[in-house]
């Protein structure tokens, strides 16, 4: 049997876009559908016989219809192919108030063929072209279920969460007991897991989440676990193998450098025994990168060594999303000029420029006067605290020499003509 786990789609995640003229849909739209088109291809042209998705089709919990529609067309494609799409519910998905439809429920309620909506904690038992496979389901538990009840009344958020994974660790192991062990058995979960390194989903903090304990996930009555909530790809263990495949595409700066894609998962029976062997499928994810350039005090042309830093990169630039992020001290920022910056990142798909602007610290003069210092001993300390190269001061001191020079003549000459 052949899966393929993918997660966190997050469909209306529009932010470092703008709108593709073509279609009038966000750019970063049509970067999300394009990796979902190539796990559609990747199904239907390498005997896939069950796409696993584990939670956050949207962005929000109200979709809009375009992002339904696009959503819709994909899974329509995967449906008439005969290949089972199982979509389990994440914490984007879920509706604000109970009673109300989740975003993904309406495969559900309209009975589409051969896609199952896993909403509840349960083992589904699903026939495929290989034969039957279970899936145990464990979407994102809805907290204000448990916050309507009268135990949960004056508990703090910490102690919430105590309840809510004592919950799901219980139930958990209540429906590992009905399983059937002959059947290739899967765990879909949309959780936090303990040992996992948070990703771009800055929102999953410790203290916010109920976390799961990985030795609570890792149960070898499952041959596969596929987890979805955290968008940094990785593999907690391998035997059973628990993996996060991560976000399908880059979101924010906190994907930067992370491949990203979906997992094809192979499970064949040896005997009694299932081998279970996976890989990572890459996907065309836009890139993000980042810029970061220092200015020093001495720099008297900031623009030129942005533009220098900008040039060095160009190769990556292209397409990507680029945030560069300038570090300089406040008395040269006057000399940047930003319509010079931006003509060299045209190629770029989008643009965001920071500035970390330094406050310098002036030279107290009484401290220098106090040591009865000449005025030419002066201006060379003051040199050397702006970090002037020697050359320039050399140059400026004899400036400064004769127009202090000139100025003690003017001084005399008013003197004596004074007499």
């Amino acid at each position: 049997m052949r899966i393929l786990h993918f997660a966190d789609l997050h469909l209306g995640m529009e932010t470092y876009g703008g709108v593709d003229p073509a279609t009038g849909l966000s750019t970063r739209l049509i970067d999300v559908l394009k990796a979902l088109d190539e796990v559609v291809e990747y199904a239907l042209g390498n005997d896939v016989d069950l796409v696993l998705f584990c939670g956050d089709a949207y962005k929000n919990r109200d979709p809009s219809q375009t992002h339904q529609r696009e959503f819709a067309k994909r899974l329509k494609r995967l449906s008439e192919s005969g290949i089972i799409v199982f979509l389990l519910v994440g914490n984007h998905d879920l509706p604000n108030a109970i009673g109300r439809a989740n975003a993904v429920e309406i495969f559900d309620t309209l009975a589409v063929s051969h896609i199952y909506v896993g909403n509840r904690l349960d083992t589904y038992r699903i026939p495929t072209k290989r034969g039957n496979v279970q899936v145990v389901a464990l979407p994102w538990l809805k907290r204000s279920a448990f916050l309507s009840r009268e135990e949960a009344k004056n508990l703090s958020i910490d102690q919430v969460n105590e309840h809510l994974q004592e919950m799901m660790t219980r139930r958990l192991l209540d429906v590992i007991s009905d399983l059937d062990p002959s059947l290739p058995t899967l765990l879909a979960a949309h959780v936090s897991v303990s040992t996992a390194k948070p990703g771009s989903e800055r929102s999953m903090v410790v203290g916010r989440d109920p976390i799961l304990l990985l030795g609570n996930i890792a149960q070898p009555a499952f041959d596969y676990v596929a987890l979805g909530h955290v968008h940094r790809r990785q593999v907690l263990f391998q035997k059973p193998l628990v993996i996060y495949s991560g976000s399908l595409e880059r979101l924010d700066f906190g994907d930067e450098g992370e491949d990203k894609g979906f997992y094809v998962v192979d499970i064949k029976l040896r005997g009694e025994e299932k081998q279970v062997t996976y890989e990572f499928r890459k996907v065309n994810a836009r890139r993000f990168v980042t810029l970061k350039v220092d200015i020093g005090a001495e720099d008297l042309e900031p623009s030129a060594t942005v533009l220098r830093a900008i040039t060095q990169q160009e190769a990556e630039i292209k397409d990507a999303i680029v945030r560069v992020q300038l570090s300089l001290p406040s008395a040269l920022e006057s000399l940047l000029r930003d319509a010079e910056i931006y003509k060299p990142l045209r190629e770029a798909h989008y643009v965001t420029i920071a500035r970390d602007v330094r406050q310098e610290a002036r030279p107290r003069l009484g401290e220098w006067m106090s040591q009865k210092m000449t005025p030419t001993e002066a201006l060379k300390k003051y040199l050397e605290t702006k970090k002037v190269p020697d050359e320039r001061q050399k140059v400026l001191l004899e400036y400064g020499e004769k127009l202090m020079w000139e100025n003690e003549q003017r001084v005399a000459g008013s003197m004596e003509g004074g007499r």
